[in-house]
C-alpha cells in the first residue's frame, strides 16, 4: 500500500472512530486491501453538488466522519454569511443509513448553534427545497443518492432559495469543507435542544401548493376516472404522490404493492432508476393487466419521473426525459394561454443537453426559451436573477426531472406526477392520449429524437481516463461524423463557441462547465460531458427530420434511429 494511503488509514485506527469503524478497518486489511485502497485513496471529494459515495469505512466514503465534516464546513460558512439567528431544514430519502446520515447532520448543525428543522422520517427532495422556502431557513441539506446503485449514499446542501449550491457559495462552501482537518474539529452533539421535528403541517403546504399548479381542475372532475398506475420504486414518493393526486380529484389509482414499501435495499430492482425498462417492468405489467390509461414511477427521493403510456399501436412504451419534457413545456405553454392565464413575460428553462425541439414550441408562442448548464440549480438561479421581470412558467432536463412553478427550486417528481396525470386527462377529454398529442407535436415542430450514451471508467485511473477522452475531443475536432460537416464546437470549459468554417469564436453566455458540443450541417448534436456524481462520461446525441404526417411516424423513427445509430460507430462509441 502506498505510503500516503498507509498513512490516512493509520490517523482513522489510532484517532477519536469509533471501535465499530476501526474493527472494519482491521478486516479490510486482512481480507481485502484492495478495497481498502478504495477506500482511503483520495477524500471524498465536496464538489458543487455535495457528497456522494460508496458507504462503507473511510475518507473516500460515505460514513458519519466524511458527512460530519462536510456539516461542520457548511455550518463554518453559513456562520460566516449570516448574521443573527441562522436556520436550516434536513430530510432524508429509503436509502439505508440516510436516516443515521440526517440526524449526523442535524446534530452537527444544532452543535454549532443553527436552529434546525428535521423531518420525522423520509420526505421526497422537493419538500425539502420547498420546506427552506416556507420556513424561511438561510439553507438546507438532503441525504439521499437520487437513483445510484444501493451501495451509494449523499449528501447535498442547498441555500436560502431552495436551490443547490451556485457560485460564489459552491466553492466557497467547499474551501470550508476543506479547512476540517480532522474529526476533532466536528462539534459532534451538544445542541440538541436546537433541533425540531417537521412534517404533517409542511406536507400540507407542499401538498397545497401542488394544487395550485393546476391549469384545467375542471377537466380533472370529468375525467377524475383516469386510470392511474404509481410506483414509488421503494422510495419517498410514497409519503405524498397518492396523497397530491387524491387532492388533484384523481380518484383511480392504482399503487404497485410490490414497491410501495418504502427500502434501501430496494429488493424488486438492480437498479431504482425510472429511467430503466427493468426498473418499471412490475408497473408495466401492472399497468398492461388494467387496461391503464398512464403509468409513472419516481426514484427514491421523488425528484425524478418515468412515465408509461401506450403507442399509437396501442403497445405500453416507455418515454424518455426529452419526450416527457416536451408534453410538459407545451402543455404549460398551451393550456396557460387557452385558459386566459398565461402572461406577457412568461419564460421556460431548459439545459444545454435537453431537446432544442422545446426551443420550437416556445418560439412559436413567443415565449423566452432560456438554456443553463445541466443542473437544476443554474435552473433555480436563472429564476432568482429573472425574479419580479420574467414570470417562469416550467423547467425541465432530459434526466427525468421537472419543475413547476417557483415555489420550489429543485426538480420535483411529485408534481410532475400530478401535472401529467392532467395532461394524459386533458388529451383524454379530446379523445387523444399523450402519445397522439406527442406526434401532433413532431409533424408541428420537427421531429427530434434523442439518445444517451454512458460510459463508465471506475477505479484511482477512472477520472484520468475521461478527462484524456475530452482532451482529444478538444485537441482533434472530428471534421465530419456520419458524413455530415461539423459547423460548430462549443466548448462550455473555455465558454467559446467555434464556427469551424470561418474560424471565428464567440463568447458562451454561461458559467463555465466541461462540457463539449459538435453541430453538424445535417442539424444534428451530440454532447460529451462528464458526469458530476458518477465515474462515467456521457455522451447526448439528438438527430431531427421533418414529420410531414402521422402516418409517416414509424419510417421517420427508423431513420433517426438508424442516424444515431450511424454516428455512435463513427466516433468509435
Amino acid at each position: 500500500m502506498d505510503a500516503s494511503i498507509q498513512e490516512k488509514v493509520n490517523k482513522w485506527l489510532n484517532g477519536n472512530y469509533d471501535q465499530a469503524t476501526k474493527d472494519e478497518i482491521r478486516r479490510l486489511e486482512k481480507e481485502n486491501p484492495a478495497e481498502l485502497t478504495e477506500s482511503f485513496y483520495q477524500n471524498l471529494e465536496f464538489g458543487t453538488g455535495g457528497l456522494r459515495g460508496i458507504m462503507g469505512v473511510g475518507t473516500n466514503r460515505m460514513n458519519k466522519y466524511t458527512v460530519g465534516m462536510a456539516t461542520q464546513g457548511f455550518a463554518n460558512y453559513l456562520k460566516q454569511q449570516i448574521q443573527g439567528e441562522i436556520k436550516v431544514a434536513i430530510a432524508h430519502d429509503s436509502r439505508n443509513n440516510s436516516r443515521f446520515f440526517a440526524e449526523t447532520t442535524a446534530n452537527v448543525f444544532a452543535a454549532n448553534g443553527i436552529k434546525v428543522f428535521l423531518f420525522e422520517s423520509l420526505r421526497p427532495t422537493p419538500e425539502l427545497s420547498f420546506a427552506i422556502r416556507y420556513l424561511h431557513c438561510s439553507g438546507g441539506v438532503v441525504c439521499t443518492a437520487s437513483h445510484n446503485p444501493k451501495e451509494y449514499n449523499g449528501y447535498k446542501a442547498y441555500w436560502n432559495d431552495g436551490g443547490q449550491l451556485v457560485p460564489p457559495h459552491d466553492k466557497d462552501v467547499i474551501k470550508e469543507v476543506e479547512k476540517i482537518a480532522s474529526v476533532d474539529d466536528v462539534k459532534w452533539s451538544g445542541g440538541e435542544a436546537n433541533i425540531t421535528s417537521i412534517g404533517a403541517e409542511v406536507d400540507k403546504a407542499f401538498i397545497n401548493m401542488v394544487k395550485g399548479l393546476s391549469v384545467y381542475p375542471e377537466v380533472i372532475a370529468r375525467q377524475h376516472d383516469l386510470k392511474i398506475v404509481y410506483t414509488p420504486i421503494h422510495g419517498t414518493g410514497i409519503m405524498l404522490v397518492p396523497e397530491t393526486l387524491k387532492q388533484f380529484g384523481f380518484t383511480n389509482v392504482h399503487i404497485v404493492e410490490e414497491q410501495a414499501k418504502p427500502d434501501g435495499n430496494f429488493p424488486t430492482v438492480a437498479y431504482p432508476n425510472p429511467e430503466e425498462r427493468e426498473t418499471m417492468s412490475i408497473g408495466l405489467k401492472k399497468a398492461e393487466e388494467l387496461n391503464a390509461d398512464i403509468l409513472l414511477g419516481t426514484d427514491p427521493d421523488a425528484d425524478r419521473v418515468g412515465i408509461g403510456v401506450k403507442n399509437h399501436k396501442g403497445e405500453w412504451v416507455l418515454m424518455n426525459g426529452n419526450q416527457t419534457a416536451v408534453l410538459a413545456f407545451n402543455y404549460m405553454i398551451e393550456a396557460r394561454k387557452a385558459k386566459g392565464v398565461a402572461k406577457p413575460n412568461d419564460m421556460v428553462v431548459k439545459t444545454i443537453v435537453t431537446t432544442d425541439m422545446i426551443h420550437n414550441i416556445a418560439d412559436a408562442s413567443g415565449i423566452k426559451c432560456y438554456d443553463v448548464l445541466t443542473g437544476f440549480k443554474y435552473i433555480a438561479e436563472l429564476i432568482k436573477e429573472k425574479e419580479g421581470k420574467e414570470n417562469y412558467v416550467v423547467g425541465g432536463e432530459e434526466s427525468y426531472g421537472l419543475m413547476f412553478g417557483s415555489q420550489i427550486r429543485d426538480k420535483d417528481a411529485v408534481s410532475a406526477v400530478a401535472m401529467l396525470c392532467e395532461m394524459a386527462a386533458y388529451e383524454k377529454d379530446k379523445g387523444n392520449s399523450l402519445f397522439d398529442k406527442l406526434i401532433e407535436l413532431y409533424v408541428k415542430f420537427g421531429f427530434y429524437k434523442e439518445q444517451l450514451t454512458s460510459i463508465t471508467k471506475k477505479g484511482m485511473n477512472g477520472q484520468a481516463e475521461i478527462a484524456a477522452m475530452m482532451e482529444e475531443y478538444r485537441k482533434n475536432v472530428p471534421k465530419a461524423i456520419n458524413g455530415s460537416e461539423v459547423l460548430h464546437l462549443l466548448d462550455y470549459e473555455t465558454s467559446t463557441a467555434h464556427n469551424l468554417k470561418t474560424m471565428e469564436t464567440t463568447p458562451i453566455q454561461l458559467p463555465k462547465s466541461n462540457v463539449l458540443q459538435f453541430i453538424l450541417a445535417d442539424g444534428s448534436k451530440i454532447s460529451a460531458r462528464p458526469s458530476g456524481t458518477e465515474p462515467k462520461i456521457k455522451f447526448y446525441f439528438s438527430v431531427n427530420s421533418k414529420l410531414n404526417s402521422a402516418a409517416e411516424f414509424d419510417k421517420v423513427s427508423a431513420e433517426l434511429d438508424s442516424r444515431i445509430k450511424n454516428i455512435i460507430a463513427d466516433m468509435k462509441l
